[in-house]
């Protein structure tokens, strides 16, 4: 009998790759090794400096590990990291969902099934734990539904606007690539598993831009990294169409037989001249005409863009227009060219038979409950009314970091008639304000399976270990609070098994399959060559007329966020803000692990020379970022990083810095363009020097 065995897993953590993880048991049935699976074309072996350091997290003293009950007479609020569990006393599973049951039967039948919001995001991307029993418990209770925008919404609505599915260029295809911008993407930081195709590439002669505000990992290893005004990126597409179309550099055969609204197109981008782009992006006129020229005659072209384009006010209009520009040339047709955002229209799951929205027909209101805006969250939790939120469950996603208008948000969560659940690993920010936290499964822990967003591979994740303590996966929790409510449907009593199979049935792949083969790749070599579009027209719309029905803008079109340093509130807030993501967390997940923060260099704010000596600001001093949402207090950082007019900091958790709120105390709950999303970079704010006596106070750590 052998000492150990090898199970076959998958990373379900919120990132293109998708990563074929293999986990090692020991005859104890310990994990005691993950490693990346060598056979996956795109794991290719290895994993991310977060992920290879994920046992760590699974068995960190600090797992949540058995439910418990907030103290009576113990305040909702921040708690000092490792002094969290002083709020609750432990109560069994049994208590527990009776108790959520009881509580929100009684907030149901008092203020309307509607005061009831979930809250949940891609804590797992795990297709069951991210939606499916979760969806049809709230679906049959009545509550209210959550539009879920705080991610993608405007980047994914753009590309189906303009292709009609999301689908791009394989990662395994950018070897072959000859030029590959990378636009809003730090593909070295947070798409790993890609770079080691664009490195390829690059040996054999390819050349790498990036286009980012931000002196990335990427940036700093580019053949040309183009530093942009935040928000301007439409701008900058727009223009290099202008003069892709202007000198005839178009591929004519492809925008004849392939697209719509040529023309208008045509028309539409003459205002945009290489010297109006460069006042607008920051950008020399020469460099736009350069990177034209390069781009439109240099084949294969591929643009890897990410979604942090689509975070700005006029986010939508720029991944529209950045995702035009490879049907302009006619990359598409070349196995090397295109474009990559998403490729997650690969796997059409059943939606429909996982997530049961007939049961909303079922439901006290007997019909589809109303929709909240997760972007809006600060909103909901307090102005919200017709009901008002009276109970608030979250489960994948910490809210109390993540959300923008952090005050806003937080104030919601204090409120004493707000009965609060949470569903989570550690005890983070959010279950400061919880009145009962549940344990929850990490993805060694429960058998799940997914497809991905940056590649075209569908993967089955094995269960590798039992769970720890008493944490249970969504799958479990929702089921049995289904029961408890007296919800008589057989839904509530399925299996992973069942649920997997419900999912696949629009799949050509069953679960068996699945469960042998392990990963089974979806064929998209070159998915929009031949003109193969889901669009009104069938065509790639240039031109939209689905959008101008909706009083949307029909081509994409450049209007200055309104915060930004052309916006309306430049003048008092002279400096635009990126509150970026940390290179080595994942949003907010690993950010309290002592093995990933010392990968990080938290607590800080990268200024311009120019901006900070403008404010008699060094290296090293302590500022105050603010505006009138909120203040944050961080050491300046002159490291060339950002270009002027420009300051950045990474999210953190609020009980881990420096002045016990992070990034988002500053951020807006303004939505963008399309996908009514939110809009984390078009932020400006004012920086001041703290003088010695504020930096001396008890709250720096």
């Amino acid at each position: 009998m052998p000492s150990s065995k090898t199970v076959q897993a998958v990373c379900s953590h919120d990132c293109p790759d998708s990563c074929a993880v293999l986990v090692t048991i020991d005859e104890a049935g310990r994990a005691t090794k993950v490693q990346g699976d060598p056979t996956h074309p795109i794991t290719r072996g290895f994993l991310c400096g977060k992920v290879a350091k994920y046992l760590e997290r699974v068995y960190s003293p600090a797992r949540l590990l058995q439910p418990m009950r907030r103290l009576p007479g113990s305040p909702k609020g921040k708690m000092p990291a490792g002094r969290e569990a002083d709020a609750f006393e432990p109560i069994n599973w049994d208590e527990a969902l009776d108790l959520i049951a009881e509580r929100l039967g009684r907030i149901a039948e008092e203020h309307g099934p509607e005061s009831i919001l979930p809250y949940s995001y891609a804590g797992t991307i795990g297709v069951l734990g991210y939606g499916s029993m979760d969806r049809r418990f709230f679906h049959r209770l009545g509550a209210s539904r959550l539009d879920r925008t705080i991610c993608a919404t405007a980047g994914g609505d753009a590309l189906l606007s303009v292709y009609g599915k999301k689908l791009g260029t394989a990662p395994e295809h950018f070897r072959h690539a000859r030029y590959i911008i990378a636009w809003a993407a730090n593909i070295h930081g947070n798409n790993v598993h890609l770079w080691p195709f664009v490195e390829e590439a690059r040996r054999n002669g390819a050349k790498l831009v990036v286009i980012d505000p931000y002196r990335t990992r990427t940036a700093k290893v580019a053949d040309w990294h183009i530093p942009i005004h935040p928000g301007t990126d439409a701008a900058l597409a727009l223009g290099l169409m202008r003069i892709i179309i202007e000198e005839g550099l178009y591929d004519e055969d492809y925008v004849g037989r392939h697209t719509h609204g040529f023309a208008a197109l045509r028309d539409h981008v003459q205002p945009y001249t290489p010297e109006h782009v460069a006042d607008l992006t920051g950008i020399p006129a020469a460099d736009i005409e350069r990177l034209a020229h390069e781009y439109a005659t240099t084949s294969p072209a591929v643009i890897r863009v990410n979604y942090g384009i689509q975070r700005s006010q006029n986010g939508g209009a720029a991944a529209r227009a950045v995702c035009m520009l490879p049907a302009l040339i006619g990359a598409w047709k070349q196995v090397g060219g295109g474009l990559q955002l998403s490729t997650s229209g690969a796997f059409p799951f059943n939606g429909e038979a996982l997530e049961r929205p007939d049961l909303m027909l079922a439901s006290p209101l007997g019909r589809p409950a109303r929709i909240v805006n997760m972007s809006r969250l600060g909103h909901a939790l307090t102005e919200l009314t017709s009901p008002p939120v009276k109970a608030f469950f979250v489960y994948n996603s910490n809210p109390a970091a993540i959300a923008p208008n952090q005050n806003a948000v937080l104030r919601g969560l204090l409120r004493n008639d707000l009965f609060t659940v949470v569903h989570e690993q550690f005890l983070t920010d959010t279950t400061d304000f919880a009145d009962i936290v549940l344990p929850a499964t990490t993805f060694l822990e429960h058998k799940d399976f997914q497809g991905a967003y940056g590649h075209y591979f569908l993967q089955m994740s094995e269960q590798a270990i039992e769970p720890l303590g008493e944490a249970r996966s969504n799958v479990w929790l929702f089921g049995q609070l289904g029961q408890r409510m007296g919800f008589t449907e057989p839904c509530f009593r399925d299996s992973v098994d069942e649920l997997i199979e419900q999912a696949l049935a629009l799949e050509p792949t069953t679960r068996e399959q699945l469960e042998e083969k392990k990963r089974i790749r979806r064929d998209f070599c070159l998915p929009f060559a031949q003109g193969v579009f889901a669009t009104p027209s069938g065509k790639v719309e240039f031109y939209s007329s689905a959008l101008a029905a909706q009083g949307l803008d029909p081509l994409p079109t450049f209007h200055p966020p309104d915060e930004s340093r052309r916006g309306v509130h430049a003048h008092t807030f002279p400096l635009e803000f990126l509150p970026r993501k940390a290179d080595n967390y994942m949003n907010s997940t690993f950010a309290n692990l002592p093995g990933h923060q010392k990968m990080e260099t938290p607590g800080i704010v990268a200024m311009h020379d120019g901006d900070a000596g403008a404010r008699e600001i060094r290296e090293g001093d302590w500022v105050e970022v603010y505006n009138s949402r909120g203040t944050i207090r961080l050491r300046a950082r002159l490291d060339g990083s950002v270009p002027a007019g420009v300051v950045a900091a990474s999210l953190n958790w609020n009980k881990l810095s420096t002045s016990g709120g992070n990034v988002n105390a500053l951020t807006s709950e303004r939505l963008t363009d399309l996908g009514r999303g939110a809009t984390f970079y078009s932020t400006l704010v004012e920086v001041r020097k703290l003088s010695p006596e504020e930096a001396q106070t008890s709250s720096l750590r």
